[in-house]
């Protein structure tokens, strides 16, 4: 039954004729359920078949505004099936629905073209996103920790639910933009929210590259995108990496062209304002990294 009612849609948005494998739905259908006085086999399973697929694609758009707004309607109308039949849901939660649409849209670039890195770019933020919101938070290091306790040689931990990216479009800004509009556009009617949607794909066919680099943190229950220097951005990833504090400024400060006299205010101001924002966690102890690397609960 799982296989029937996840098999894709046929064009109507109505049950494929062709069960899984080729044979005949209707056949298949009767094997395991009863017709009733008002339907048959087949259509009391076309009636699950299409719930599953108008709420996974809901989820999608729900989740991916920002990549419906850039592409239009129908071009992601096309792009989610074709994701969901080859990606469906093995999760228990609709939340995970998302989690390989950036490599999928890699992978696929004929859904997203002649855009598709910038798409690709909006669709790692919005998933980035997702993770952000109700992503899993350890107890965090207080400022006074790091200040009591500070060694190059420590190694730090980056809060889980914080998405760490580059870019190479500033798609942040359309985000946001686009955010805003759905939220205005609710009470609005159809004739401006469509003048809205197509005012957002201008702008994305018009985003000229610009690399940056973000980090997706949540605070006080709300998603932000805060903008990173790239030295910051290199030495929060170096951080995410394992690697100590000592080796991980080293790293960020390689190619850098800052002046050696404003780094080590820089640095501490940073390290101030990610401990204060709750960025960083206890390093694991010995016995549970060894317990995470083994596969361990």
């Amino acid at each position: 039954m799982a296989r029937a009612v996840m098999a894709p849609l046929a064009p109507g948005y109505r049950m494929s004729r062709r069960a899984p494998g080729g044979a005949s739905m209707r056949r298949y259908a009767a094997t395991f359920i009863k017709p009733n006085d008002r339907l048959t086999s087949f259509e009391r399973l076309e009636i699950y078949n299409r719930q599953y697929w108008f709420r996974v694609l809901t989820g999608i758009s729900d989740d991916f505004p920002g990549l419906r707004a850039v592409l239009g309607e129908k071009r992601f109308d096309r792009l989610s099936e074709a994701y969901l039949a080859e990606c469906p849901s093995k999760s228990y939660t609709m939340r995970n629905l998302g989690s390989r649409l950036p490599a999928w849209v890699e992978k696929n670039p004929r859904f997203v073209r002649p855009h598709a890195r910038a798409a690709l770019d909006m669709a790692l933020l919005e998933w980035a996103q997702v993770v952000a919101y109700d992503g899993p938070q350890e107890t965090p290091l207080q400022p006074q920790d790091l200040a009591e306790g500070f060694d190059p040689g420590m190694k730090l931990r980056i809060q889980p639910y914080i998405g760490l990216l580059a870019l190479r479009y500033p798609v942040d800004d359309l985000l946001l933009e686009v955010n805003k509009e759905t939220e205005d556009g609710e009470a609005a009617s159809n004739a401006v929210a469509g003048g809205h949607k197509r005012a957002s794909l201008r702008r994305f066919r018009s985003l000229k590259p610009q690399p940056i680099y973000l980090a997706v943190h949540r605070h006080d229950d709300s998603v932000y995108f805060r903008r990173l220097e790239p030295e910051a951005y290199g030495l929060l990833a170096a951080l995410r990496g394992g690697k100590s504090i000592g080796a991980a400024v080293t790293d960020a400060f390689r190619k850098s062209a800052m002046p050696a006299a404003d780094r080590v205010q820089t640095v501490r101001d940073w390290f101030e304002l990610w401990a204060a924002l709750g960025w960083f966690c206890r390093p694991l102890s010995a016995s549970r990294a060894a317990l995470r690397e083994s596969g361990g609960a």
